[in-house]
């Protein structure tokens, strides 16, 4: 099982040419030549990748990244993921996502987070929680919870991350009440 976003990519890469008929080499290429759209932007490419050549999703995400790669984008630290998600009109929500930072890493030694471009995701064997600005004034709380605790809080989901239910926070005031359902998905994921 892919266990790290480099995991995963390998593990897509490997064996993309059985899936689409195409190496990532060649389908890189295909997109610099072809494809006529910018390749630092990444939705453009995998809609492109989508709509003219049907590649399925995860496929698509490791072409663009690699056709973006190959232009000169540098993809940011997980610090850089998340001072772009609280910047601008979210900026205010920083405070929220620093506390539920703080609450997640505080479950145990095992909890790492990760870069994504529109939410952050906290791992530990697997992802059990994801952070989301997901309005300027709202921050999402995924959380993978296979067991659910009886709380009026937590609503189904499918976002962000892989989470089976969410809690929204709009102050930093609020993770301290929800640290029982932190802690609960923290240890039905480990």
């Amino acid at each position: 099982m892919a266990t790290s976003p480099d995991d995963m990519m390998a593990a897509v890469t490997a064996g993309m040419a059985a899936r689409t008929g195409r190496t990532l080499e060649e389908w890189t290429a295909l997109v610099q030549t072809t494809s006529g759209v910018d390749p630092l932007d990444q939705n453009a490419v995998r809609r492109w990748l989508k709509d003219v050549h049907g590649v399925p999703q995860n496929t698509q995400w490791a072409i663009a990244f690699e056709v973006a790669r190959q232009a000169g984008w540098v993809q940011p630290d997980v610090d850089g993921y998340v001072d772009a998600q609280y910047s601008g009109r979210k900026a205010a929500l920083r405070p929220v996502y620093d506390a539920l930072e703080a609450a997640l890493l505080g479950l145990g030694d095992d909890v790492r987070r990760e870069g994504r471009s529109t939410y952050v995701p906290f791992v530990r064997a697997r992802q059990f929680a994801a952070v989301a600005a997901t309005t300027a004034t709202r921050v999402d709380v995924g959380l993978r919870l296979v067991d659910p605790p009886d709380d009026p809080r937590l609503v189904p989901a499918t976002a962000p991350g892989s989470a089976t239910y969410k809690v929204g926070v709009t102050d930093p005031a609020e993770v301290a009440d929800l640290l029982p359902l932190l802690r609960a998905a923290y240890e039905q994921n480990g």
